[in-house]
């Protein structure tokens, strides 16, 4: 690939940089499709570990709770919350590990494709909460091959193409520059 999720892996901490410093100013929190909940616990017990994971408090996770649960739309066709992950598609468990990072205001928020799962639905309440989370928190780091979510949550894009930065700039003037370089009006 370009490095997208490597990136957001050394900005998180998680791996060492070769060349160069990163340097940020708080605590990365990386949110990834890949994220690991414990498939043998119900979405319930999900929530409250995935919750002291990003560092809220029980307190915390006991108010934003129902909040987390109706954001990720798991119980609209049922009470899923309370069966074991395993028995989730993978877009419910998806739409559940974004709910739970969105729940909690973070200094810098990392996000590695989250918004390509789900229904559109979802994915128009993640772009919202993405552009609630930039105002109230630092930064958002959003790797997406979405360019009409780019649009709609980033001021910035940083376009990487086999490991190198080919260009940084305004949302527009980036994407513009990558859709003439690859033909490409809608996706990548």
């Amino acid at each position: 690939g370009s490095g997208k999720s490597t990136l957001l892996k050394a900005v998180a901490g998680l791996l060492p940089v070769e060349n160069g410093h990163i340097y940020t100013d708080g605590q990365p929190s990386l949110l990834g499709v890949n994220a690991a909940l414990m498939s043998d616990l119900t979405g319930e017990r999900n929530v409250h570990l995935g919750g002291l994971a990003m560092g809220m408090s029980r307190e915390q996770i006991k108010e934003r709770y129902q909040d987390i649960v109706d954001f990720s739309g798991i119980n609209e066709k049922g009470d899923f919350i309370t069966l074991p992950m395993r028995t989730y598609s993978s877009g419910m468990a998806a739409r559940l590990r974004f709910s739970i990072a969105a729940a909690k205001d973070h200094d810098v928020l990392l996000i590695d494709e989250a918004l390509a799962t789900g229904d559109r639905s979802f994915q128009k309440r993640s772009e919202a909460r993405i552009r609630e989370l930039r105002k109230h928190a630092g930064t958002v780091f959003l790797v997406s091959h979405n360019n009409n979510s780019i649009r709609d949550t980033c001021e910035r894009v940083l376009w990487l193409e086999r490991g190198e930065l080919r260009m940084d700039g305004a949302t527009e003037d980036v994407l513009k520059e990558y859709e003439a370089f690859t033909g490409d009006r809608k996706k990548k």
